[in-house]
């Protein structure tokens, strides 16, 4: 019987077939062929068209899965890729070297004694002034008034006690996107010859690391010299370490904000001139709903203290008591201020 156009020997035949799909193989050449689907052939041929139709299927959900496969392997490491920091992604201002333990201390309470009234007044964008009074049971009672001038350069307040001037300081800072450089000049005294000079600066490594350093110099009629300090900062996402290293000593402080409402500092200092080191550990309490803010310390000194701030909104004036006790020298002060602005 001929199938097709093709008897017995039609594996020799001088035509190829019109096209290799798959049904009957041909056993000399290894290709298949589609038989037609005439009514002579079609019962014989049935059951090569349907292993050819399902075994067409399978290979066409190979090929379907091989590709899905890739394709999910591109997405994978597509979206994998990104996991560092991109590059040129700015790393952040490290801000001044003043600012490098503020978070630790800002936990800590201020010493108070006696009575004191703190009225902040802001005259403009630019200018602000501070009157403060305080009366004193320890030493004895005085009047402070800082004025500061904040525009494109910013000069350090201007400070009188008891209608005497004090001190002349002038500040000059550069801030960039990832350094922060800032020259001080104290006290300079052309005729007596006597200046001293203070020089920082910090640099953003990552995002994460700070590095700088600080240069104290001084000189006197008879004396002169100067200080380097190196110092490193690393914050994380809930705590923050800071060390600085220097000829005096080291200066070492750790901050951690356990949730919204507790925050605690420790800090360490040893000075190698004096020969003496000390330690002590700080709390904050914050209770939002009463508007209030509870910080305390203990150290070493055998000192513990307490202070106890409450705002009286809608009026811009904060009250604050607080209380000190050092065991060791048995001495205790308490004091209570006002602060206005």
């Amino acid at each position: 019987m001929r199938r097709g156009g093709y008897g017995a020997g039609g594996c020799h035949s001088p035509s190829p077939p019109a096209q290799p799909m798959c049904g009957e193989r041909c056993p000399h050449l290894g290709w298949r062929r589609r038989p037609r689907a005439d009514a002579e052939g079609e019962g014989a041929s049935g059951g090569g068209r349907a292993r050819g139709r399902d075994g067409g299927a399978r290979r066409g959900r190979g090929d379907r899965a091989a590709v899905g496969s890739v394709r999910a392997m591109g997405n994978a490491l597509g979206t994998a890729a990104p996991r560092g920091p991109r590059r040129g992604e700015p790393l952040g201002s490290p801000g001044s070297f003043d600012e490098l333990h503020r978070q630790c201390k800002e936990v800590f309470p201020q010493q108070m004694e006696g009575v004191k009234l703190i009225v902040n007044k802001t005259l403009s964008s630019h200018f602000q002034v501070t009157h403060m009074v305080h009366m004193s049971t320890l030493g004895p009672s005085n009047y402070h008034f800082n004025a500061t001038f904040v525009g494109d350069r910013q000069l350090s307040p201007t400070e009188t006690h008891q209608a005497k001037f004090v001190t002349w300081q002038f500040d000059g800072e550069y801030r960039g996107d990832d350094c922060t450089a800032t020259l001080t000049l104290g006290n300079p005294d052309l005729l007596g010859e006597s200046v001293i000079l203070v020089a920082h600066f910090l640099q953003s490594v990552t995002p994460r690391l700070v590095l700088g350093g600080e240069m104290v110099y001084h000189r006197r009629p008879g004396e002169e010299g100067a200080i380097l300090t190196l110092a490193g900062k690393y914050t994380a996402q809930k705590w923050v370490a800071t060390l600085n290293v220097g000829y005096g000593g080291a200066h070492a402080s750790y901050y951690h904000r356990a949730n919204e409402q507790v925050q605690v500092g420790v800090e360490l200092e040893a000075n190698t001139r004096l020969q003496d080191t000390t330690f002590a550990f700080g709390y904050q309490l914050n209770l939002p709903q009463a508007n209030m803010v509870f910080r305390g310390l203990l150290d070493s000194n055998w000192s513990v203290g307490g202070v106890l701030e409450k705002k009286l909104p809608p009026l811009p004036v904060t009250l604050a008591l607080g209380a000190f006790l050092n065991h060791w020298k048995n001495r205790f002060h308490c004091g209570f201020s006002v602060i206005v602005g």
